[in-house]
Formats: structure tokens, C-alpha cells, sequence
């Protein structure tokens, strides 16, 4: 596979939706009409968007706690401060009370990640006045040091539902942001040469489009274990733990899919290019180890899946005479519905 920024920007979007689950949130952040190959552009449209929404709908509030000191009582007197202080001989307490307000942790959230976007070196500039309009609109909102910590402290309910996509976008751009203390001079990480994020982001996307777009099929993880049923789990203690990336099953058939993440789905030996054989070894034990729950493992069939932008594979062979692997790649450099299609296509392929 070629470089993973040849993968047109919408494309990457409907991938974090999907592998967030947060499909209806795509179709309120609308990014089709963006001009540019950067990932920072498009956190930017999409924080845009989603303040935008914010705004249109009402910013979150919640009770934040205040302390003050003031000759009228509210809510709670705190007679430490008020005596250390001396405040009674001036007709005065020190009260603490909560009132509702925009200043809560998830909105301080919205608000830094802006203004660290703001600072994004070359980021386009159309997108930076709209985020500087944003910022000034959150004026009565505090901004805050950003930790990983940060994010899980966020509580969200049902009515404010909505921010949990948008904290997530917050997040991906505080991992991979290189903060400068010079405006206009930081700079992103390349997003898509860290291997492991993206081949997560690879499985959970195509397992959450099967859950959404496959209608009437049952899809999971699935936990398989080695040796015949029954037997001495001390025994095999040391084998590594069997988990599939998606299993998915209809009433009569059933398949497992593998999904892979590589610069090139396939390797040169001599001259030759070939599949990597831990790859085909892995889904094969998967395979013989489901045969003895019987039923549609003992023909279930396996998918290799790898991404890809340019060159496309899409091979059948028999692993035995109870199992074939099917070797697929689906082409991300293609429009969205073509995407779907393809995906699609697969499983009825591989049931």
C-alpha cells in the first residue's frame, strides 16, 4: 500500500465514524466540501461543524461550584475562611454555592482543542478564521491543560450525547499534536504511519460497518480455544490466546475475518509476491480450532482483509477440503459507495 494521506479526506472520516459508532454525527458534520490531503484540516472542519451545531442547539451547562464573599447569604457559609478572615466584622461570610454554567470540563475541552488548531502550522486558512470566530463565541468558557487524563474525566448522558464524538476528535488531535510555544508553529504527527492505531482503526471499522450494514447476521469477537472440548485448560495455559477480529454468521454459515494493516498487502520472496504465511497460519488454526464445535464451523470459511489505495487482490483458495481463505484488499483511494459495495460483495462471498 502507498502512502496513507492518498486516501481521500472523507473517506478517513467515514472510517472514524463508522469505528466510533457514531454514524449520525456524520451526516450532522457535513465535510464533503473540503479542499485538502491534511488530517488537521479535517479535525478542523469537523470541530467547526460540531460547535457550529453546538451553538445552534445550545451549549451543554452544568452545576459548577463558586466561592465568594458577600453580605448576602447563599447557599453554603464556610466559617473557616470567614473567620480567618475576619469577615463578620464586615457584614460579610464566605459562601460556596453551585450555579449552572457553560464552564464545564467538556466544553474547556472544545475550547483549548480550538486554540491549539488555531496555532496548527499551514493549516488551511479559511478553516482557522472559522475557528477563531468559534473561540471568541466561547468566551465565558475557561481553557485548560489538556492531559490524558482530561478526557476520562468527562461524564456525559444521553442529552449531551452528541460531545462524545467531538471529545474524540479533541483526543486524536491531542495525540498527535507537536505543541510549540511559537504561534502558528505546530505541527502534526504523520497520523497514519503509527502501525498500531491504524490497524485498530482498520478493525473496528470493518467490524462496526458488518454490526451496522449486515442486516441479519450475527457479528462479534469471538474467543476460540485450543485443543478438543473438554479439555485441560492448565495444559495449554501457555498457547496464546485465540480472539478473531469479526466472526460473523447467518443461520446457516459462518465466517471469520481477519483484518490486517501493512504498507504492502503482500511480500516479495524471490521476486515473487506472496501473502505472509503467519497470516494464512493464523486464520487457519482459528479455522481447525472451531471444527470442534461442529454445526457451521466445521465449513466456516476465512477472509484475509487488507486496505489498500492502489493495487486491488481479491484471490479464493482452498485451505482444505472443509475451509477456503479468501485474500481481499478493499481500496480506500475509491469513492465511499464503491466502498460499501465492495465490503458487501465480500460476505457474500465468504457465507
Amino acid at each position: 500500500m502507498t502512502t496513507a494521506p492518498q486516501i481521500p479526506i472523507q473517506n478517513i472520516y467515514y472510517l472514524l465514524c463508522y469505528a466510533w459508532n457514531k454514524l449520525e454525527e456524520r451526516d450532522i458534520v457535513e465535510v464533503s466540501g473540503i479542499d485538502s490531503a491534511h488530517i488537521m484540516d479535517l479535525f478542523a472542519k469537523v470541530l467547526i461543524g460540531g460547535i457550529s451545531h453546538l451553538f445552534k442547539r445550545g451549549l451543554d451547562r452544568g452545576y459548577v461550584s463558586f466561592s465568594t464573599d458577600s453580605g448576602c447569604l447563599k447557599g453554603k457559609i464556610c466559617f473557616a475562611p470567614t473567620i480567618k478572615r475576619n469577615l463578620l466584622t464586615k457584614a460579610q461570610a464566605n459562601c460556596e454555592y453551585d450555579e449552572l454554567s457553560h464552564n464545564v470540563l467538556h466544553n474547556q475541552i472544545l475550547k483549548s482543542t480550538t486554540r491549539y488548531l488555531i496555532n496548527v502550522e499551514n493549516l488551511d486558512k479559511d478553516l482557522k478564521n472559522e475557528l477563531i470566530g468559534l473561540y471568541r463565541r466561547l468566551y465565558d468558557i475557561d481553557e485548560i491543560n489538556l492531559t490524558n487524563s482530561t478526557f476520562t474525566r468527562v461524564q456525559l448522558h444521553k442529552n449531551n450525547a452528541f460531545y462524545d464524538f467531538l471529545l474524540k476528535i479533541c483526543e486524536l488531535v491531542y495525540d498527535n499534536l507537536l505543541v510549540s510555544k511559537d504561534p502558528g508553529k505546530s505541527k502534526f504527527r504523520d497520523f497514519f504511519q503509527d502501525k498500531n492505531r491504524m490497524a485498530y482503526l482498520f478493525e473496528e471499522f470493518v467490524r462496526n460497518f458488518y454490526k451496522i450494514e449486515a442486516s441479519g447476521y450475527k457479528v462479534r469477537r469471538e474467543d476460540i480455544y485450543w485443543g478438543p472440548e473438554g479439555a485441560d485448560r492448565d495444559s495449554i495455559s501457555l498457547l496464546p490466546k485465540m480472539i478473531t477480529d469479526i466472526s460473523i454468521e447467518s443461520d446457516n454459515s459462518k465466517a471469520i475475518i481477519d483484518t490486517k494493516y501493512y504498507k504492502e498487502a503482500l511480500r516479495k520472496h524471490f521476486d515473487q509476491e506472496k501473502i505472509r504465511e503467519h497470516n494464512i497460519y493464523q486464520i487457519f488454526a482459528y479455522l481447525k480450532n472451531l471444527e470442534k464445535n461442529g454445526g457451521k464451523n466445521l465449513s466456516c470459511n476465512g477472509v484475509l482483509l487488507y486496505p489498500t489505495v492502489d493495487k486491488d487482490i481479491n484471490e479464493i483458495a482452498p485451505l482444505d477440503s472443509k475451509h477456503k481463505l479468501i485474500v481481499r484488499t478493499i481500496n480506500l483511494n475509491q469513492d465511499w459507495k464503491m466502498i460499501h459495495k465492495d465490503l458487501i460483495d465480500l460476505l457474500a462471498r465468504a457465507l
